[in-house]
């Protein structure tokens, strides 16, 4: 038992290497964004604090979603002078680690690529990149705790910071629409897929599977249209289901370990290394890989990934803004006993 822990700790960590993140970091994420957030804070004139600040204790804390709307909490990059989106920009990268930040940046991007697409659509245009919010919950320092949400179209980022460390910080959601650029657009270069290793180390898992397994884990011929408790303050509790990780070879067992680390290495490397720990500390073996749909791009299709510690969740059905059929992902990673620091049900 001590050797296959030692192994997969390995893997993972190697996993997460490669991701970028930086073993010599001087301050822990907690320090990082405590510190970040207050300068962010320290930027904004009294109209912007109240609207850029709330209670650590609010509902608004636990509502999130990542539909386009016309209203959300907090202040959007679109009302900040040069300084203070710079402020803001350098809180979103301390959220996130290098390759979660890129994703982060080029997701509020593509809102530009809707907006061409849908210039001439009815009502008015609502895709903008500067319409994503930030809002601190309590006050940021080193001795209380806070919370934190960066959120818009297709990007919620949650965490809460206690005495200078990350307690909590999910759910953390990013999506992509277009999932693939068929074209160029608005300044994206055609071939662009911000969510790759989402979509493409899942199809590589699935199509590895026996027929045998893929009784196990194939659980529907159709995808459903979206993820499960979208917008809830916690996750879903319904069974695990599909096949176990134990009941995968030790190749399908490594692409596993791939695919649930493409959603841990968003975080900073720290807050990663912790997810690591929770799920090493859980029953690794009886993690379920859940599909649903066909195993092919261009048809709508769903996976999960879950165990004790955290759920995945990824569906690809609607079209692109082009209509091209099954190009738009939506995916989420939450932990299953603290999303928002609440405990779990």
């Amino acid at each position: 038992m001590k050797r296959r822990v030692i192994v997969v700790t390995f893997v993972f960590s190697a996993l997460l290497v490669s991701a970028g993140h930086s073993f010599f970091r001087a301050l822990t994420s907690g320090e990082s964004l405590t510190a970040s957030a207050s300068k962010y804070l320290s930027t904004l004139d009294k109209k912007q604090l109240a609207k850029s600040t709330m209670a650590y204790d609010s509902e608004k804390r636990v509502d999130w979603h990542f539909i386009p709307k016309d209203h959300r909490k907090g202040l959007q990059i679109k009302e900040m002078n040069e300084t203070q989106r710079k402020a803001a920009l350098a809180l979103l990268k301390n959220c996130l680690s290098e390759v979660g930040n890129d994703k982060a940046i080029k997701i509020m991007e593509l809102e530009k690529v809707l907006a061409e697409y849908e210039k001439d659509r009815k009502g008015g245009n609502i895709r903008d990149p500067e319409r994503y919010y930030y809002t601190v919950f309590g006050e940021p320092k080193a001795d209380g705790k806070w919370g934190l949400s960066i959120e818009g179209h297709h990007l919620s980022l949650n965490f809460v910071i206690e005495k200078n460390e990350v307690i909590s910080s999910t759910p953390q959601f990013l999506a992509a629409n277009p999932g693939v650029m068929m074209s160029a657009a608005a300044g994206v270069k055609k071939g662009q897929r911000v969510l790759a290793d989402e979509e493409l180390v899942a199809f590589e898992l699935v199509n590895s599977l026996s027929d045998e397994q893929k009784k196990q884990a194939i659980i529907a011929k159709k995808a459903p249209r979206e993820i499960r408790a979208a917008g809830a303050a916690q996750p879903p509790a319904d069974e695990k289901v599909g096949i176990r990780v134990g009941d995968l070879t030790d190749e399908q067992k490594q692409t596993i370990r791939k695919l649930v680390s493409t959603y841990i290495r968003t975080a900073p490397e720290d807050v990663a290394r912790q997810r690591v720990e929770e799920i090493l500390n859980s029953n690794i073996d009886d993690i379920r890989f859940a599909w649903a749909g066909p195993t092919k791009p261009g048809v709508g299709h769903y996976y999960r990934v879950q165990g004790e510690a955290f759920l995945v969740e990824f569906v690809n059905t609607q079209p692109d803004a082009a209509g091209n059929p099954a190009n738009h992902i939506h995916a989420v990673f939450r932990s299953m006993s603290s999303d928002f620091a609440l405990p779990a049900k």
